[in-house]
């Protein structure tokens, strides 16, 4: 049951099509790797070579970049988007010429777990070691580092000596570095474990003061990133959606009028989406989500903080992506889940990776930052 496109086909954001057709080299590298890690993690380290970096002119042809790469296969999405994020990162904090290799971004926090930071401590017994201007030590635990033991590098967030958090580039072939084989037993993105990583006093170069990964706007620019993957996935299924319809109609089976309803409502939440996206894109590149907090307007208004529009994003892309779930699967019923690997796949991917958003939570916040003024309406 294989649909009748191009499994490369891109996802339309802000290119025109014949700007989309330099995607091609990248989504059939891709399409050609589904399923070997390494082999994805070379495609993404080429693509990172000539990715744009959000905040730069160029945000939706980054966010196609992603979408597209996760219609092709959602697990691919989730493996290039952290490695560009990493390079966007690195960046930001003027470290760009250390984008060499593959890299993951570990921030999450896990009760059990802390990941800290301290300073060099000089000589230790034996022989003297060796410290490089800035470097500081990583030791401790840190939860949820996906594909630890395939990737070269990562940015990671630590705990401080003053009490908060800040973000290092740690080399993760350090004899320090212990990557722990995760009990994965996830029917989605297998082929991701996301483990926990144990770091002995591993060297670390600081990534911006103390809060600067949280606070700058690219914290929000690479949340809102996740989400084209998110939607990339959604558009893949609403691809399987119209692809399996139209196979139905060469067979003489007509679709009735709820999977013509059904398709209706799948291309006004995709449309939507994606002119929203769209929209947000040219924010990004016209500088008016260039900060993560919102600022006071001379006329007593507050405008909308980087991260206010990230919550509404990954809001907006969250619920898109778990209604058009909802309705291919339901007119499409068992047999694709069953027998269609492609389909089956994608399904099951989307479903674990879109709970990144935390739903309610998030809500929550962005109903807090709200009442305090950061909307335009």
């Amino acid at each position: 049951m294989t649909p009748p496109h191009r499994p490369w086909q891109a996802v339309r954001i802000t290119s025109s099509p014949e700007q989309l057709v330099q995607l091609d080299t990248t989504l059939e590298a891709m399409a050609a790797a589904v399923g070997d890690v390494p082999s994805l993690l070379a495609a993404a380290h080429q693509a990172g070579r000539f990715a744009p970096k959000p905040g730069e002119g160029q945000t939706g042809r980054l966010w196609e970049l992603l979408a597209s790469v996760a219609a092709v296969d959602v697990a691919a999405g989730r493996i290039l988007e952290p490695h560009l994020d990493a390079g966007a990162i690195l960046s930001q904090a003027g470290a760009a010429d250390a984008f060499t290799g593959t890299w993951g971004v570990f921030a999450a926090e896990a009760p059990g777990t802390r990941l800290a930071a301290e300073p060099p401590s000089g000589e230790q017994p034996g022989q003297p070691e060796v410290e490089q201007p800035g470097e500081v030590r990583l030791s401790g635990s840190k939860p949820w580092c996906s594909l630890a033991q395939f990737v070269d590098h990562a940015v990671v967030t630590a705990h401080t000596q003053a009490g908060g958090r800040a973000a290092f580039a740690v080399d993760l072939r350090d004899a320090g570095v212990t990557c722990v084989d995760p009990e994965w037993t996830s029917r989605g993105l297998r082929e991701i474990p996301s483990g926990t990583v144990h770091f002995d006093r591993v060297p670390a170069v600081p990534l911006g003061a103390e809060g600067w990964y949280f606070q700058r706007p690219g914290f929000a620019w690479g949340g809102m990133g996740v989400a084209a993957c998110w939607l990339g996935g959604a558009v893949a299924l609403g691809r399987h959606f119209k692809a399996a319809l139209l196979r139905g109609a060469q067979a003489q089976r007509d679709p009735d009028q709820v999977a013509l309803a059904s398709l209706g409502e799948v291309d006004r939440i995709l449309t939507a989406t994606i002119q929203y996206l769209a929209r947000t894109a040219e924010l990004v590149d016209d500088g008016l989500l260039g900060q993560a907090e919102s600022r006071q307007e001379s006329g007593g208004s507050r405008s909308s903080g980087a991260w206010s529009e990230a919550l509404r994003v990954r809001g907006t892309v969250a619920a898109a992506v778990e209604r058009v779930q909802l309705l291919v699967s339901q007119n499409l019923g068992p047999g694709p889940l069953a027998f269609d690997e492609r389909y089956g796949k994608c399904m099951a991917d989307l479903s674990l990776y879109v709970r990144q958003h935390h739903a309610l939570r998030d809500d929550a916040q962005l109903g807090a930052l709200t009442l305090k003024g950061e909307h335009e309406w």
